[in-house]
């Protein structure tokens, strides 16, 4: 019986040794499930990322193009912007050159004209002569037989007087002729100085649309910079900025406030000024103007001298902050060119003001 029961306990094993080993293959199936979804999700994420890195490619590719067709660009239009600048030179002494071909045309023709004069007067002497003696001439039988010897040199005299004429004629017709050339070469000339002053016109007009451009994109980054501000406007081709903002009533001294928003100035001229190319003369013009009030002070006699000294102040801080002094003109106009004319508080504000304008020289 012992034995029998010994047996017995020894096969009660097995079932739970094939439920373990059951557990553990399902435990087993279990892992390799999670590691077949982890792979496909992990092989789904590293697709999605080459996808995105195909994509930031291809959208850097496109870029480099954009940044290569713009350098391509910017010197194409430096190439263009030398050419019309050696156009325009050229032009320039052409025209000089016309001008004075054409001045000494001019002396030539009124020498000619006075020559032609003289001969006419001459020329009346002759003929007045030649009548004379043809009178003298028509003399009586009886008087000409008398006078036979003076008739033969009155003769020999008239037919001297003929030949000088008809050399007299002559020179005349050469004298014309040479006036005539002189005239068409005039208005050849004259032709010639009105295509180079289009030429020039042309060029100065291509100068001055490629500056618009370079003044738009000032006036767009400076804008960005000092904010969407209202009391700061664009007019026609200048940016005007009120002088309540820079300077204290009467003064010419820039605050810490003035001088943040000089600081974003210039470092947007400076930005700007490194897309300019070399052969654009270009010039950052400053200009002061106050109200109509006056102002009686030892340092500032007049609106004269406070506007100037405001668009001194301005520059000499901008050369400071890297701009460069040759690149920069301070104007004071005081009050003659109001915005307002108007006698009021309000029109006052808006003619005391700073004006910065891109040009050229």
């Amino acid at each position: 019986m012992r034995n029998l029961a010994a047996r017995r306990r020894g096969l009660d094993i097995w079932p739970g040794f094939v439920d373990a080993l059951t557990s553990l293959i399902m435990v087993m199936i279990f892992v390799l499930m999670l590691f077949a979804i982890g792979q496909f999700v992990l092989t789904d994420s590293l697709a999605g990322k080459n996808r995105a890195l195909d994509d930031l490619n291809a959208r850097v590719a496109a870029l480099a193009k954009t940044l290569s067709l713009t350098q391509d660009s910017n010197r194409q239009l430096d190439g263009k912007v030398k050419e019309l600048s050696a156009s325009l030179g050229s032009t320039g002494a052409e025209r000089d050159q016309a001008r004075t071909e054409l001045t000494a045309a001019q002396a030539e023709a009124a020498r000619l004209n006075t020559d032609i004069a003289a001969l006419a007067q001459l020329k009346a002497q002759l003929e007045s002569e030649v009548a004379r003696l043809v009178n003298e001439l028509g003399l009586s039988q009886g008087e000409v037989a008398k006078g036979k010897e003076l008739s033969a040199a009155q003769v020999a005299q008239l037919e001297l007087l003929n030949r000088q004429m008809q050399a007299l004629n002559a020179q005349l017709a050469q004298i014309q002729a040479a006036l005539d050339v002189a005239s068409k070469d005039i208005k050849a000339k004259d032709a010639r100085i009105a295509d180079l002053g289009k030429e020039l016109n042309i060029a100065l007009a291509n100068r001055v649309g490629e500056l618009e451009r370079y003044r738009s994109e000032f006036f767009g980054r400076l804008r960005a910079a000092l904010g969407d501000r209202p009391d700061i406007q664009v007019v026609g081709d200048r940016f005007v900025v009120p002088t309540d903002i820079l300077f204290d009533s009467g003064s010419s001294e820039l605050g810490p406030t003035a001088q943040a928003s000089l600081d974003k100035l210039a470092e947007t001229a400076k930005l700007v000024a490194a897309e300019i190319p070399s052969t654009l003369d270009w010039v950052l013009r400053i200009d002061g103007h106050t109200d109509a009030r006056p102002i009686h002070t030892d340092r500032f006699p007049s609106n004269w001298e406070l506007s100037s000294a405001r668009a001194v102040s301005i520059v000499k801080y901008l050369v400071v902050q890297g701009i460069p002094a040759h690149r920069l003109s301070a104007n004071g106009f005081g009050q003659f060119r109001p915005l307002d004319p108007a006698q009021t508080p309000e029109a006052f504000t808006r003619n005391r003001r700073i004006e910065i304008q891109l040009t050229n020289r």
